[in-house]
């Protein structure tokens, strides 16, 4: 069976020919509203935030002015997104913390972005690796099923696969892999059905098992 550290490398010169250009998916300005957007992504897809969120950001894209809007209205303006009510109030409560706690800037630490109302691990570490450039490996559902499928981890837990990719990635590359992981997964190497045979991914890693 091929070893997981070479399964890297070739997955590595596979992402920087399909995706040598990373753009963070969702659209944002600052530090804050990509926190915002990050959140709103839970359960719901990109397209559908970055539909919703210029209507939000219109209204409020600082902590200062999210804690002005009542949750109601919040509530509204993300309505189509889905989970609205404990979303909006996630937003104007966590916002009005940072204005409280920290001065209105968005903290760059695991531990304290993961003190803030609905922000978990994942959403921390995509907030400092795309808003503060850190090296970080924020583990969604796409990664986590590639991870399984490609055979860098045999774990189902989130913390523990971000610790298997972590061994066979360079930190430097681990913010930029983590996105182009996302990229790959959503083009090529989708959930189901899916033909390994015809996949530009697995066809090189799982060579041995077609």
């Amino acid at each position: 069976m091929m070893k997981k550290s070479l399964k890297a490398t070739i997955l590595t010169e596979l992402f920087e020919h399909y995706y040598p250009i990373v753009e963070v998916p969702l659209k944002h300005h600052s530090p804050y509203t990509l926190l915002i957007a990050v959140l709103l992504s839970q359960q719901s897809t990109d397209k559908k935030v970055n539909e919703i969120t210029p209507l939000l950001f219109a209204l409020a894209d600082t902590p200062q002015k999210m804690c002005e809007l009542s949750e109601e209205v919040i509530k509204e303006t993300i309505r189509p997104i889905g989970l609205a009510p404990q979303k909006a109030s996630n937003i104007r409560q966590l916002s009005c913390i940072l204005l409280e706690e920290f001065d209105g800037i968005v903290p760059s630490t695991v531990e304290e972005l993961t003190r803030l109302p609905g922000v978990g691990r994942k959403t921390a570490l995509c907030v400092l690796a795309q808003a503060f450039g850190q090296s970080a490996f924020p583990v969604d559902t796409h990664i986590l099923r590639l991870s399984n499928r490609w055979g860098l981890s045999k774990s189902k837990n989130p913390l523990k696969v971000e610790e298997d990719l972590k061994k066979v990635f360079p930190k430097s590359a681990w913010s930029r892999i983590h996105l182009q992981i996302i990229f790959a997964g959503r083009q090529f190497c989708k959930a189901q059905p899916h033909n390994p045979a015809n996949c530009p991914f697995c066809s090189k890693v799982l060579a041995k098992k077609i």
